[in-house]
C-alpha cells in the first residue's frame, strides 16, 4: 500500500508561483532577444530609443511576473 500525501493547497501555491515565475522568465529572455535584434540592425539612435521605449513595459511586466511568482513560492514553503 503507498502511503503518499494529497495534494495540499500549499502544494498548489508553491507549483503555481513556479509556472508564474517561468512565465516572467521567458517575458525577459523575449525582451533580451527582442533588443538583441534592434542592435544588430544598427538602427539610429532615435529608432533605437523607440525599439527600448516598447520594450520597457514588457521587461516590467516580466519582471513583476517573477518577482511575485517567487513570492508565491517562498510563501507556499513556509507555511507549508
Amino acid at each position: 500500500m503507498e502511503n503518499s500525501s494529497p495534494t495540499t493547497i500549499f502544494d498548489i501555491i508553491i507549483w503555481s508561483g513556479a509556472g508564474v515565475s517561468l512565465l516572467g522568465l521567458a517575458g525577459l529572455v523575449w525582451c533580451i532577444v527582442y533588443v538583441a535584434r534592434a542592435r544588430r540592425a544598427r538602427l539610429s539612435d532615435e529608432d533605437m530609443r523607440a525599439v527600448l521605449a516598447r520594450a520597457l513595459p514588457f521587461n516590467l511586466g516580466a519582471l513583476f511576473l517573477s518577482v511575485i511568482g517567487l513570492v508565491l513560492v517562498i510563501i507556499g514553503i513556509f507555511l507549508g
